[in-house]
């Protein structure tokens, strides 16, 4: 008999930390993969640990053969920043990678009888606005519209948001129907996400989370983009609360297989001036990168999330003041050892 378990790649990643414990909280048995090496207190929290990649066929056999997956998050991917310098390796971990764990979620649907549930964290980058005239104008976006991303982490995560919709509605479609097939995949598309217990990287939103560590350790922060910016953002409880909220649904109750999840849009200036509030130190000067600049210019100023709303009952906890005060400034102090000051 295979184990029953739940699978987090990317298990070491921003999201995975608050994940893995969150899902150990309600008696989940965790698999976490990652190509790190195991992390406390991460792995502690996890049935198993495995150190591998998701392009690693033999890996995954000998996953299928161990475990019956419940659900797998699949938070395993390459980020916006280092995606535009290596495309390629970034099409192979983004796309490949998911397709390999979709082939691998299908067949075990064959032999369960059950859709396994496949969460996949997709982003804001599958938007692609023309300039900054139109996104004043586009206002907050839905889902279904300005779907053209400029990037190539935008364009792999729209890719595979299509792969999870063909491989849960149309698999194999002219193939003889015998019993259930496919995937129930779900995915989020998450704005920028701020984490008090890990410092981000590779991300192209990460200009307001490395703000706020920065000036909580007292450093001087030079931001990529200008004061004007405006992207939504998310604290890390709400990401988490969202992508379990939206595994937990009806599958009948769900209109989209990709949700907008959204919670505060402070400009890039607007964020300091309440970090300034708080450390009237704050050492922070604006070093516009024009590239980077024009990516995140790209991206909506706002989404609409009234459909995860709606069809899951998606509400945020975290409003921009109660992110900062009741979140992220205590959080951060105590991972320093309660050096914020």
């Amino acid at each position: 008999m295979r184990e029953a378990v739940v699978l987090v790649t990317g298990a070491n990643g921003e999201i995975g930390h608050g994940l893995v414990s969150r899902l150990a909280e309600r008696g989940e048995r965790v698999v976490g993969l990652d190509l790190s090496p195991a992390a406390s207190p991460v792995a502690e929290q996890c049935h198993e640990w495995i150190q591998g990649s998701i392009l690693d066929s033999s890996l995954l056999s000998r996953l299928v053969s161990q475990y019956e997956f419940r659900t797998i998050y699949h938070l395993a991917a390459m980020l916006s920043t280092r995606a535009e310098f290596t495309p390629g390796a970034a099409h192979a971990v983004n796309v490949e990678g998911t397709l390999n764990l979709l082939e691998m979620a299908a067949e075990q649907t064959e032999w369960s009888g059950r859709r396994l549930k496949f969460m996949f964290p997709s982003s804001i980058a599958v938007y692609g606005l023309p300039d900054l005239a139109t996104k004043a104008e586009a206002g907050s976006i839905r889902e279904k519209t300005w779907n053209l991303p400029t990037t190539m982490y935008g364009c792999n995560k729209a890719y595979c948001e299509h792969l999870g919709r063909y491989y849960a509605n149309h698999y194999k479609q002219l193939g003889a129907a015998k019993g259930v097939s496919g995937v129930d995949f779900r995915a989020i598309r998450y704005p920028g996400l701020i984490s008090a217990a890990t410092v981000p990287s590779g991300g192209t939103s990460d200009y307001i989370p490395e703000m706020i560590h920065r000036v909580a350790r007292h450093e001087p922060y030079e931001c990529f983009v200008r004061p004007d910016t405006r992207i939504p953002f998310m604290a890390m409880p709400d990401a988490i609360r969202a992508i379990v909220a939206l595994e937990e649904a009806d599958e009948a109750a769900l209109s989209w297989r990709s949700y907008n999840v959204t919670s505060f849009n402070p400009s890039a200036q607007e964020f300091l001036d309440e970090l300034l509030t708080r450390w009237s130190d704050a050492q922070v000067e604006f070093q516009v990168d024009r590239k980077r600049q024009e990516i995140v210019d790209s991206w909506p100023a706002d989404v609409n999330d009234d459909a995860a709303r709606e069809d899951w009952g998606w509400e945020p906890l975290y409003d921009f003041t109660s992110a900062l005060d009741d979140y992220l400034v205590p959080g951060i102090a105590s991972e320093m050892g309660g050096g914020v000051a």
